[in-house]
């Protein structure tokens, strides 16, 4: 009987392997986008890990047409979801469903450090059009903006409007 079950194809990402973007404020730190669509099998997720410094923060958005989920490796922070706020540390794992407002605060002394699951796949595009090229090991750049066409890039992305935008 097992030699009928098909075996899908595995994929191993190295810790350097990978794209890597430095972020734009709020968030600073960088994002590595580890598995896509364009580099593995499968169509059904994407998948990396992102670094915010002390201070920084993912800004309130919401996903229309996908699920996000974090897992939080290091440091500590702060999650709203919906307007509750809670308090996390390493070991938590947060799952954000479609149609919720968040954001994420890193309220501690140490860079905050996630790995992050995107169902359907496409976090990787905004992380594109937001971030800029990063080699891993380069000192962090001065802190930049967001592009001008951003809220261009959220509405094709289909991202909610933070709760406060009216």
């Amino acid at each position: 009987m097992a030699s009928d079950i098909t075996k899908g194809k595995s994929v191993i990402i190295g810790p350097d392997d990978g794209q890597s973007l430095w972020q734009p404020m709020p968030s600073r730190g960088y994002v590595n986008v580890n598995l896509t669509p364009d580099n593995m099998p499968y169509d059904t997720f994407s998948s990396g890990i992102q670094m915010m410094p002390p201070g920084c923060m993912v800004r309130e958005h919401g996903h229309k047409q996908n699920h996000e989920l974090v897992f939080v490796y290091e440091g500590n922070g702060q999650v709203d979801i919906d307007g509750e706020v809670t308090e996390f540390g390493p070991g938590t794992t947060i799952l954000f469903a479609r149609n919720c407002t968040h954001w994420i605060k890193n309220t501690g002394d140490t860079d905050l450090r996630m790995f992050w699951v995107f169902f359907p796949p496409g976090l990787e595009d905004w992380f594109n059009a937001i971030g800029r090229e990063r080699t891993p090991g380069d000192p962090m750049p001065n802190p930049f903006d967001r592009p001008d066409n951003v809220q261009e890039v959220m509405d094709k992305m289909r991202f909610l409007p933070p709760r406060n935008s009216g």
